[in-house]
Order: structure tokens, then sequence, then C-alpha cells
């Protein structure tokens, strides 16, 4: 074997070595930038010595990057610089056999080199660890933590001047360099719910779950209170009789106690599951040692706030008022944990229906009270002039003061019908979405344009 033929074989196994550098380096980037880091945290509460460093890395994301950066600048410098000259010596005798002109055999081994270098290095070593590293960013980010991390010592100074110098530039131009941050919007972990749902990694109860906690925050008391209109409540002085007929009609375990029958003077409330286990024990009880302190809460209180004070205060159920100081309804502690974990039922709530009832194949019946933001999201349907009205009840009647049952509202495509209505307020709606199917292709090319 000669010399050239051991330079040759040389060059090819260098070849090989660079380009399963590149490849580790290239892994090495993007597996660093798609690692969840919640779960690189868990690895190391469980005791994983490889993701203790790999979250080192992370944290010093910019620097390990850079070294990313470096080591794949410089091994495509040394293929473009070994690479062609190796498939040279092998493509030319390859050419000769052919009987292939002199003055044509250097043109073509030049452009069959740069081809065969470019494909190889671009294929295997930038494309397929890069698909590699996005599909199996934990394992490749774990496997890569060693080398990649001896190499950024080992090159700590280049890569420091190269930042440095690279920062400074950004300066000149105005622009102040940012720090890498994995923290992620509330858009963005809405879509990883959604794509967790849709890969079965989570079941559709705990999709909603986590959906109703992100609108938690933005509902406010009135949406969600039972409005004064509807608020069952007993007026001083009553008696025991009185307190049990209503009980018995009302099934509820609270109640605002007011005075002469006007709601804007809540004294307090009872709890008749207190009163009745100490009435039932014989002792001799007075109603008035059983009324308590109501919390007050401004209907425009986020509900979330609205918790914090009801559970600091140790009540179920606080009186919402309205901006000139007048009651607006009450909010209960069952209203609060509805809007997380959805309808919560007692063997009491057999009478309730849902406030969405589907009644026929293009037919629904809505509670008055529904919000405007939630038939909007289930129906798709879009409501003008509605941007201080909260309910598809008090949509109603801005669109006719005077409607009353039977009457209805007719939008282009919808049509809304009063089920029930009691001292103008509605109760109950029905919703016909018929004339959506009568739309014509020719409408739908008008909104679209």
């Amino acid at each position: 074997m000669d010399i050239s033929t051991i330079t040759t074989i040389s060059n090819l196994l260098l070849f090989v070595f660079l380009i399963l550098l590149t490849a580790l380096f290239v892994g090495s980037e993007f597996s660093l930038v798609k690692v969840r880091i919640s779960r690189i945290d868990q690895l190391v509460s469980e005791g994983n010595k490889k993701a203790k460093l790999v979250q080192h890395m992370v944290h010093e994301l910019d620097y390990y990057l850079s070294a990313c950066q470096l080591g794949i600048t410089v091994t495509a410098l040394g293929l473009g610089w070994i690479g062609e000259s190796t498939f040279e010596s092998v493509i030319h005798p390859v050419l000769h056999l052919f009987h292939v002109p002199t003055e044509l055999s250097k043109p073509i081994t030049v452009a069959a080199s740069f081809f065969i270098v470019t494909f190889i290095h671009v294929v295997m070593g930038e494309l397929a660890p890069k698909s590699l590293a996005i599909q199996y960013a934990e394992k490749m980010t774990l496997s890569f933590a060693r080398p990649l991390y001896f190499f950024g010592i080992i090159m700590k100074p280049l890569i420091w001047s190269m930042n440095g110098t690279a920062r400074l530039i950004l300066r000149l131009f105005g622009v102040q360099p940012a720090d890498h941050d994995q923290a992620m919007s509330e858009e963005e972990l809405k879509i990883i719910m959604t794509q967790s749902y849709q890969s079965g990694e989570i079941n559709h109860t705990e999709l909603a779950y986590m959906q109703n906690i992100f609108s938690f925050d933005e509902r406010l008391a009135k949406d969600i209170m039972v409005p004064r209109t509807q608020m069952i409540s007993l007026t001083q002085p009553f008696n025991i009789d009185e307190l049990l007929e209503v009980i018995n009609e009302h099934q509820f375990t609270r109640y605002p106690i007011t005075e002469d029958g006007d709601k804007d003077h809540i004294v307090g409330f009872i709890n008749v599951k207190e009163f009745l286990t100490k009435y039932a024990s014989g002792e001799p009880v007075r109603i008035k040692d059983h009324i308590h302190d109501l919390p007050l809460i401004h209907e425009v209180t986020r509900i979330s706030d609205a918790l914090i004070k009801m559970q600091r205060e140790r009540v179920h159920i606080a009186l919402v008022i309205d901006e000139y100081g007048g009651t607006a309804g009450i909010l209960t502690m069952e209203d609060i944990l509805e809007e997380i974990v959805g309808e919560i039922r007692d063997e009491f709530d057999d009478d309730e229906v849902n406030d969405i009832i589907k009644t026929g194949e293009n037919t629904y019946q809505i509670n008055g009270r529904v919000l405007l933001d939630e038939i909007e999201e289930q129906f798709g349907i879009e409501f003008e002039d509605a941007d201080d009205i909260d309910t598809i009840g008090g949509w109603m009647q801005a669109q006719n003061p005077d409607i009353d049952k039977d009457d209805y509202v007719d939008t282009k495509y919808d049509k809304w019908v009063v089920l029930d209505a009691e001292n103008h307020q509605i109760k109950s709606v029905a919703l016909h979405k018929e004339f959506n199917a009568s739309r014509t292709s020719e409408e739908d090319e008008e909104e679209a344009e």
C-alpha cells in the first residue's frame, strides 16, 4: 500500500470524524433549545447527574449555543478543507478508467467532490441530527451534555471573546442583547395543553380544568353572582317556623337577612345547618345569635380576589354591591368553584338544568344569565353593540327594552326568542340557528373579501 492510498484512507476517516463532530454540535444546539426545562428539573430532583449538567447549560444557554456555533463552523471549515481534495483523489482514478479526457476530468472531479462533500455534510451533519434532536430532545441533550460541557471549558477564552465582540457590535447599533427566556405565555401553554389532549397525554376533563383555570382570573363577580332579582332572603324579624318554611321550599344552606324586606339593607346571613344543629339539640336558641356578618365585594372584583377574601374571612357567601352601594347580588363559594370544576350538583339539585341545552337539530335553550363570551365561543356568534353587555338576556333587552315572553330578536342568521321573563328580567331564551343553513356561497365570498 503506497503513501497516497494511506493518505486517502486517513483523510476519509478524518472526514467521517468531522461529520460526527458536526452532528454532535448540531444535535446539541437544537436539543438544548427544544428540551423542556421542567422535565430536566424533575430529573435533577430524582438525582440524575447528567440532568444536573444539562440544567446548568440551559441556564447558560447563550454561552453553550455559542459553543455549538463555534464547533459547527470549525468542523464545516475542516470538511471543506479536507473533503474536496480527498474525494478528488478517489474520483480522478475512476474517470481515468473511463478514459475521460484530462481537460474534462479536472472540472468534473472538482464539481463532483464539491457536491458529495456538500450533500454528506448537509444530510448527515445537519438535517439528520436536527430532526433527531427535535424528536428526541431529552435523550440527545443528556447524551451530548458532557462532550459539549468539556468543549465549552476548553474553548472558553475564544467563546467569551466572540460573545463579547458580538454584544459590543449590537450595542453600537443600539440593540441590547437579551437573555434567553424559556418562560411560556398563557397562549403557548394553552396550545401545549391542546396538543397534549390530542395526543392522549391528558383526558378531556383535565384539559377542561386547565382551560377553566386560565379563564378564572378574567371573570368578575358580576359574571357569576346570583343577581338581586333571584336572591332568596329572610326579613327580620322572623320565627323558626318561617325559617323552616323557607328552607323546605328552597333548600339552601345560607340566606341573607334583610331589614323590612329591603335588599339594599342586608344585616348579615344565617347558616341554617349551624342553626338547625343547635335547634335539634334541644337547647334554647335565639335567631339573632346565629346571624353572621356578610363580607362585601364589588361587582367588578375578580373572582380570584373574591375567593381569597372569602377564604381569609372563612365564609362561603358574600354580598356583591354595585357602584352606587346598592345590592347587586350574592356570590357563593360554590359559584366560584364551579368556574373551575364545572357544575356542582347535590341531592337537592335534581330540578336544575344545564345553562345551554340542545332541544333540536338547530335549536337551543339558553339561560338568560349565560355570558355572551360563552355563546361566542360555543357557537361562533358575534354580537354587535355589546361592548358594555355581559349576558344574552341583557343583550336582548338592549335590542328591545320592552321585550317580553314570546318576543324575539332577529339577526342576519339567528333568531332569539324569549321563553321566560319575570319583572323585566329575561330568564330563558331559545336560539334558532336554521338561518345559518341558508347562507349562500355568494354571502360567504362577500365576508371573505
